[in-house]
């Protein structure tokens, strides 16, 4: 018994440490992370539980002592424990590559922290409206504003879908190929400047966020959440689509998607004909 137990709890550090690294590696767009994750989590958990249940026949652990399901993921609050200022300024540095579309650099001074501005995703499966809160991530809710008077986002595709822990319909680059972005980046704002959230959560249905390559890296490249998506809370979240917008997703995702790995888009293409700022 005691030597199992002694191997039980090496297993485990090793797991801890493992999932550690694995947190501070995550920093790639919304895609494959499940996958990768997962098959980490089987292995490792398949052995603990063989180095737990080896040995004495006598060692007749419980149900709950050899239990290996995960907590319970917490909701992303969709709003800051603390308010922002009043306005804050924002930095657009350029990215270093060449711009998928030609556009300005956003306004960067006085940018609000508060109230709503609805984008409206005009598609060729029907319109998605997006109620972005500044209040959340005002710069990058701005930069979001900025691209779409500017035409951006006009006819270009939402390159990539994903289905299963991770559910997701990403748009915003208009070379298609889930690389290209408006020539400047900017930083994370909320959740990933709070010192208090998890190191995993779950992006609520209708929630609409950020993607990214890595820290800082934010351009144009947003993802809508048509369901509930486990990730790390490394995206910054941007407000939610409408009911009747988030219908429209779901009707999307129900056709389902093409492709595999971390190449996988929807089955029926997905075409924004314009975005609308209201």
């Amino acid at each position: 018994m005691q030597g199992n137990e002694q191997r039980r709890r090496e297993a485990m550090k090793n797991l801890e440490r493992e999932l550690g690294r694995r947190d501070r590696a995550e920093k790639a767009k919304p895609l494959g992370v499940v996958v990768t994750t997962l098959a980490i989590l089987v292995a490792l958990v398949g052995g603990i539980w063989f180095l737990t249940t080896m040995g004495d026949d006598e060692d007749d652990l419980t149900a709950s002592e050899t239990e290996t399901t995960s907590p319970e993921l917490t909701p992303l609050a969709m709003a800051r424990a603390e308010a922002l200022p009043e306005t804050v300024t924002c930095e657009y540095p350029a990215s270093g590559g060449e711009a998928a579309k030609d556009v300005s650099t956003p306004p960067t001074d006085g940018i609000a922290t508060t109230g709503t501005v609805t984008v409206t995703l005009k598609t060729n499966n029907g319109d998605v409206p997006m109620e972005l809160d500044r209040s959340m991530s005002p710069c990058a809710v701005n930069a979001i504003e900025h691209l779409a008077k500017e035409g951006y986002y006009d006819d270009t595709v939402c390159h990539r879908m994903t289905e299963g822990l991770l559910n997701v319909l990403q748009c915003g680059d208009p070379s298609g190929s889930g690389a290209g972005g408006p020539g400047f980046t900017f930083t994370d704002e909320y959740p990933k400047d709070q010192t208090d959230t998890p190191t995993q959560v779950i992006y609520p249905a209708g929630s609409i966020a950020m993607a990214n390559s890595g820290p800082d890296t934010n351009g144009s490249q947003f993802f809508l959440n048509y369901a509930d998506s486990q990730l790390s809370p490394d995206y910054s979240a941007l407000g939610s689509m409408t009911p009747e917008g988030l219908e429209v997703v779901k009707k999307i995702s129900e056709a389902g998607v093409v492709g595999s790995g971390q190449q996988t888009a929807p089955a029926e293409e997905v075409r924004i004909e314009s975005a609308s700022v209201s």
